[in-house]
């Protein structure tokens, strides 16, 4: 752990209010990165982002620095992402595909040249079809680059959930992505 990490974790403990808006402005723009794979609003990934560091100020206390600031501040914003998804899931909302228009784009062009926010927009609307923990465990292990020791760690879950929850989730995947004629407009092997 860094020196100016703890210093700054031992200063907002003792009530000095900078101490912690130095570790906001130090760790906001990579735990906005990830909760940016939650959701593609940015009013509502502002909102998670806030959330994050309300829940670390007040937990901060059991913080041990045993471990890096920022993977303590990753697994408190993974929680947030993930509640955020389980109360979207009690919602009902359809989640569209993007037009034939902008599929037909992606199945035209190479794949140096496909628009990276086109496909995202194609494979965020396939993720938001499936159920949380499904959804989590594939952009832990994929988005993020997690280990299934990571992704198990991040949420509390056993290895084994992990890999079953990923197992699982590349299945309904596919089959949503068969069912919606995407592999063959895509070009996709899933």
């Amino acid at each position: 752990m860094e020196n100016t990490d703890w210093s700054d974790v031992v200063a907002s403990l003792n009530g000095d209010d900078d101490a912690y808006g130095r570790l906001v402005r130090r760790y906001e723009k990579p735990i906005t990165g990830l909760l940016w794979r939650f959701t593609r609003d940015p009013t509502q990934c502002e909102e998670l982002v806030q959330q994050v560091f309300v829940d670390a100020y007040f937990s901060l206390k059991t913080y041990r620095g045993d471990a890096p600031l920022l993977h303590w501040l990753r697994k408190i914003a993974t929680r947030t992402g993930y509640h955020y998804w389980r109360e979207r899931t009690r919602e009902p909302a359809e989640t569209t595909l993007p037009d034939s228009d902008v599929l037909e784009q992606i199945q035209a062009a190479r794949d140096d040249e496909i628009d990276p926010a086109e496909a995202a927009a194609v494979l965020q609307a396939l993720l938001a079809r499936l159920p949380a923990d499904d959804r989590m465990a594939l952009t832990l292990m994929y988005f993020e680059g997690c280990s299934t020791q990571e992704v198990a760690e991040r949420m509390g879950w056993s290895r084994a959930k992990v890999k079953t929850q990923a197992l699982r989730a590349r299945r309904k995947i596919k089959e949503i992505a068969e069912r919606e004629h995407l592999l063959e407009k895509l070009g996709w092997t899933l």
